[in-house]
């Protein structure tokens, strides 16, 4: 299965540590945040990554190269402009860069100790239940309280919060970690778009499953979290 990173942003919110550093290349620990996430899927048995790029995108690729000192295979999906995330996944499978019908996405922007190797046999249940996304969701941080989708704990769906007022679900964080079939995306779409409405979308046909992880997980938004990681 092949896993994509999302790396085409800027990271606005990280004022001048982004501005002459791509916010994937901001470094953990003394290394690299999207290394981090390469190393992770290496030690769980992945060796196909796609990496959207954008903003210095020249810096990334460089860096990263063609994921051979990893034993990997890297391959890039550049973006003239940066696309958002639904846009910059539909711009990958129209590439054939992503040429399975299930595919790994996660936020090279998010610091993480889940286990990886866990979507692969969520990947197997989903092809049993023909869903079109299965998303990791977190408990809420200070800053983002209310959470962004809800989880019923019986069914294992996800629904909007809007869906969920009588259903007793509880709403969590989406962690940026998901496995995503390619009939979620319009391929006849191109341009600038984000994902939300196409979760949201599967949602109200009871498309979408999820879990709630209690790992560690922090989303590397702004130099404070970046300064508390390390």
């Amino acid at each position: 299965m092949k896993v994509m990173l999302l790396a085409a942003g800027r990271g606005e919110r990280m004022g001048a540590l982004t501005a002459s550093c791509p916010k994937p290349l901001l470094k953990i620990a003394g290394k690299p945040l999207i290394e981090h996430h390469i190393e992770r899927l290496v030690a769980a048995g992945f060796s196909q990554v796609v990496i959207n790029v954008c903003y210095l995108a020249d810096q990334i690729m460089d860096y990263l190269g063609d994921g051979s000192r990893w034993n990997i295979t890297i391959n890039y999906s550049k973006e003239a402009e940066c696309l958002e995330t639904g846009g910059g996944i539909v711009q990958a499978l129209n590439e054939r860069l992503l040429d399975d019908n299930h595919f790994i996405v996660i936020n090279s922007d998010v610091w993480t100790d889940y286990p990886v190797e866990n979507l692969v046999s969520i990947l197997d249940r989903s092809k049993d239940r023909r869903v079109s996304a299965h998303l990791v969701l977190v408990p809420n941080p200070d800053h983002n309280v209310a959470g962004d989708f809800c989880l019923n704990e019986s069914t294992g769906l996800l629904s909007t919060k809007e869906l969920s007022v009588n259903d007793y679900a509880a709403c969590y964080t989406f962690a940026g970690i998901s496995v995503m079939h390619r009939d979620l995306f319009d391929l006849g779409a191109s341009g600038k778009f984000p994902l939300a409405p196409l979760l949201r979308q599967a949602m109200g046909l009871e498309q979408v499953s999820g879990e709630l992880y209690k790992g560690e997980w922090v989303d590397v938004g702004t130099p404070d979290r970046l300064d508390s990681l390390n």
